[in-house]
């Protein structure tokens, strides 16, 4: 990657909502910065390597600042008093995670880890504080992300207080096949990136039950499922 890009957005965010148009609002963190101003962010950032299941910070840590993903996809997820995890969302290249307390203070409320090897771009707080004072674009940049970040939580909850588990994994298999999936004749394929155990953790439902549902679905001829694809042959039956 050139020294003064920034990433484009990349295939779109994962986490649940109603709002398909919106999954991917606050990606391209930085992108509508000038050519002078890029440079002057990278200047006050450091780039980071992240592996793949490496955490990036945990709950309870206190806050330093944020990370924009240049490449690869971040988990931010949340661990309950139990050990049980929920995942918030997946987070592509262009977003940051790092929020809500941007500039540095009090304590993160949920963790992230790299869904695979990841390059971040780290801000501290400190630095970011300053370049929201010296450029305006940057001020409007953090605004807009946190406004995008905002929603997708207020949707998340929404989907969680108000739709059943079943509606949740069906709506997320929507998700998937219009954010991320292929026409290949009268079926959409999505490749494989999750695993049941990390859609349980998306849906709010455990390994066992997630895998009961889904071969339902594949015994009513609505999907087929193989190690590297999920191939969706009836849409409209989701969408119910």
């Amino acid at each position: 990657m050139i020294e003064d890009d920034m990433p484009d957005a990349g295939p779109g965010a994962i986490y649940l909502s109603e709002y398909f148009l919106e999954l991917n609002e606050g990606a391209g963190f930085l992108n509508g910065l000038s050519e002078d101003d890029r440079k002057t962010v990278r200047k006050h950032g450091t780039r980071c390597r992240i592996s793949k299941g490496e955490s990036v910070f945990h709950q309870g840590d206190a806050h330093t600042g944020v990370w924009v993903i240049e490449e690869g996809r971040v988990r931010t997820f949340y661990t309950g008093p139990s050990g049980r995890e929920i995942t918030l969302a997946y987070w592509s290249p262009g977003h940051f995670v790092g929020g809500p307390e941007v500039f540095g203070r009090g304590r993160h409320v949920w963790s992230a880890d790299a869904l695979e090897d990841s390059q971040l771009l780290f801000l501290s707080g400190t630095s970011l504080r300053k370049l929201v004072r010296e450029v305006p674009e940057v001020a409007i940049a953090v605004i807009d992300g946190l406004v995008a970040k905002g929603k997708s939580y207020s949707a998340l909850i929404q989907m969680l207080g108000t739709r059943t588990v079943s509606e949740r994994l069906r709506q997320l298999l929507v998700i998937l096949a219009d954010a991320h999936g292929r026409e290949e004749g009268e079926t959409i394929v999505v490749d494989r990136t999750l695993t049941y155990e990390q859609i349980a953790a998306i849906v709010g439902a455990t390994r066992q039950w997630v895998t009961q549902s889904l071969d339902k679905l594949k015994g009513a001829g609505v999907l087929e499922i193989t190690r590297t694809e999920i191939i969706i042959r009836n849409l409209e039956s989701l969408e119910e």
